[in-house]
């Protein structure tokens, strides 16, 4: 054992990924190009050799646009013998529901019945509850397939669904169970808007607060002054919102340095310390967006009471929320210090090593505090439900 040597070798491995997000309305009618060029992209030089596709299609949405499989049919069958050898259609129920390890096996089996191999496209069309869940499923089958998503949500199309994670929740925690797996493109549909109830297209605007807030002054701002077209269901001004936040992140993923999120500290998770506890709390029954919301206000304050905000930014966030119809507060909501510990360990946790909690350092900066006073977020949030 005295003359054993130890021999290391060591080398680099450099994974690069690249993927587009598209904006475009009325994707499935054959006459649009965007999924058939995407199609042509994604296959590149196996253009020669057509692969097979499964639609995944979250249930609900043909509560609002009952032709849905039909025009998803009628466009994959332009592409059959060019792009595609053979396509299937799955209905499958979306929400937080589909978020259940319960729900996995039906997935795998529905993609090993279509004879998916890592050749084959994934198209995801749905919610970000539902793009989390089967992408979830996607991503463990032959080590990966292949993902287009078409989030259907304000929260999916500017948040969730153009970013590079999946999961589902176990545990009473939030995306307990989850993977790292880039989409090969993200379809930003505008007209799936149009089929949301007035909650979810609200529940969706949070995540644009949030991103602006630490990230652009102006795009905070702009989001202020056009709450009142907001509220009013003005489509315009929500594909600008969707257009500049779903941007915003993808700036973030691709320049952080961090996209697979190695380190401590997730600026994108801002305010949602408080969120992710609420919506467990609550079973469900707060939309993500409004946990969000409420968590942003907390947040807010607390940066406010540290010094790193003008209590104007406050006024600002809460009467933007007002207009909204936007939750201020919930039941779930706790002053407790034992409620406010245990959200900030669960988050701690799920983040690894040390906690980062990302707070606004003037309007459209951030800073990363690893420590967090519990009087002071005792005395806020019992502020908020005074």
């Amino acid at each position: 054992m005295a003359n054993a040597k130890t021999i290391k070798f060591g080398r680099r491995i450099e994974l690069a990924f690249e993927y587009e997000v598209i904006f475009t309305s009325d994707a499935f009618n054959p006459d649009n190009p965007a999924i058939f060029s995407l199609f042509e992209s994604i296959l590149g030089p196996d253009i020669d050799a057509p692969q097979r596709a499964l639609f995944a299609v979250e249930e609900e949405l043909l509560d609002y646009i009952p032709d849905l499989l039909r025009m998803i049919e009628k466009y994959a069958d332009t592409n059959l013998g060019v792009l595609l050898y053979s396509y299937s259609l799955e209905l499958m129920h979306g929400g937080e529901n589909s978020k259940r390890m319960g729900a996995l096996p039906g997935l795998l089996e529905s993609f090993s019945g279509a004879l998916l191999d890592r050749h084959s496209i994934v198209v995801i069309i749905g919610g970000g509850a539902f793009l989390d869940a089967v992408g979830f499923a996607a991503s463990l089958v032959h080590r990966g397939l292949r993902q287009v998503r078409v989030p259907t949500t304000v929260l999916a199309q500017c948040d969730s669904g153009v970013g590079v994670k999946t999961g589902i929740n176990m545990f009473g925690k939030k995306n307990y169970i989850g993977t790292f797996a880039p989409p090969v493109a993200v379809i930003n549909d505008f007209d799936f808007l149009d089929t949301l109830e007035l909650r979810d297209w609200l529940a969706g605007i949070p995540e644009a607060f949030k991103v602006a807030m630490i990230k652009d002054a102006d795009f905070f701002q702009w989001l202020v002054d056009v709450a009142p077209r907001l509220a009013k269901r003005d489509r315009p001004a929500m594909e600008e919102l969707v257009r500049r936040c779903a941007i915003i992140h993808l700036d973030h993923i691709a320049n952080s340095g961090d996209p697979f999120e190695t380190g401590s500290a997730r600026p994108l998770d801002f305010g949602h310390w408080l969120a992710h506890k609420l919506e467990m709390d609550s079973y469900g029954k707060i939309r993500h967006g409004e946990a969000v919301a409420i968590g942003l206000l907390v947040d807010t304050l607390y940066a406010i009471e540290k010094g790193l905000l003008e209590k104007k930014v406050f006024d600002d966030l809460k009467s933007a929320f007002q207009i909204l119809g936007l939750p201020l507060d919930c039941p779930e909501l706790n002053p407790d210090a034992g409620f406010i510990a245990v959200a900030l360990e669960d988050f701690r946790e799920h983040l690894g090593g040390e906690l980062h909690v990302t707070l606004p350092n003037g309007l459209g900066n951030k800073v990363e505090h690893t420590t967090m006073d519990i009087p002071l977020l005792r005395k806020i949030i019992a502020g908020m439900k005074s």
